[in-house]
């Protein structure tokens, strides 16, 4: 079982960053694909973007493109978010989440959640 906690979420402005991260444990964490969905209110959860296991290939949803991205240190065992030039549509709970190929579309194992507002 893997369990997966992010942290980094909060209020800022828009046009400003913040970086989310995501500590997993209970695996081999090199072993794992990572990805990063959010969910407005309201809406469905939707895909940000994913990172390999190794970090050597990544891929963004077209509205983040240029603007966040995704980076991970396996020996720390976290994955993440940098999130830049924010706009109040980015505001979410933003999740991540683990899975065993990099291919998968729905991630075996999920986080929690971290809050992210930007305000206009």
């Amino acid at each position: 079982q893997v369990q997966l906690v992010e942290s980094g979420g909060g209020l800022v402005q828009a046009g400003g960053s913040l970086r989310l991260s995501c500590t997993a444990s209970g695996r081999t964490f090199s072993s794992l694909s990572m990805v990063w969905f959010r969910q407005a209110p309201g809406k469905e959860r939707v895909f940000v973007g994913k990172i390999s296991r190794s970090g050597s290939s990544t891929v963004y949803e077209d509205s983040v493109k240029g603007r966040f991205t995704i980076s991970r240190d396996n020996a720390k065992n976290t994955v993440y978010l940098q999130m830049n030039s924010l706009v109040p549509d980015d505001t979410a709970a933003y999740y991540c989440g683990a899975s065993n190929y990099f291919t998968d579309r729905i991630p075996a194992y999920w986080g929690q959640g971290t809050q992210v507002t930007v305000s206009s």
